[in-house]
């Protein structure tokens, strides 16, 4: 039998851990809220790719992750910044909450791809929490985005003022 790896354990699931059931999936993370939204930093193209959730997007398959970035670098390598979108329910209806953003390379020649785990797991848990970081993008990108947003529902981009305040240039 295989030992079990110590420190906390948590499970993520699609509804909300507690609804209903005080106690039971504690420690668990609900992700029901939270897209992630790719940006190709040269084609400034934006997609949503669910599968970004459990570090499957297309963008991510069939690459080693590795910390050095020279290992990636090359004249195959695709920059991206990934946006953690989350969406919550105001009394106006729902808006586009929380977002964070952070950076990856991907070289499908090299089967290659940089990312700093640490801060995707933060950018992931600014939106998570309601809070707008996107301060590694650059004006282009953030342009991208908000074009994005507003035409993926524009019903709740009129109503997220936080956000349009955030990516305002």
């Amino acid at each position: 039998m295989a030992d079990k790896k110590p420190g906390f354990q948590f499970n993520i699931i699609k509804n909300d851990p507690l609804d209903g059931h005080r106690g039971q999936n504690f420690g668990s993370i609900s992700l029901e809220n939270i897209a992630p939204v790719y940006i190709n930093i040269e084609t400034q193209e934006a997609v949503l790719d669910i599968g970004g959730l459990h570090g499957k997007a297309e963008v991510e398959k069939r690459v080693k992750w590795i910390k050095d970035k020279t290992e990636a670098e090359g004249p195959d390598a695709k920059e991206y910044f990934l946006v953690w979108v989350a969406v919550e329910r105001a009394e106006e209806g729902p808006i586009y909450n929380g977002a964070g953003a952070c950076y990856l390379m991907v070289n499908k020649e090299k089967r290659r791809g940089y990312k700093m785990m640490h801060e995707h797991v933060n950018s992931l848990d600014d939106a998570m929490k309601g809070r707008i970081k996107l301060d590694v993008l650059d004006g282009q990108s953030k342009e991208t985005l908000k074009h994005f947003l507003m035409n993926h529902n524009e019903e709740m981009w009129k109503i997220s003022h936080d956000m349009q305040q955030a990516l305002e240039n």
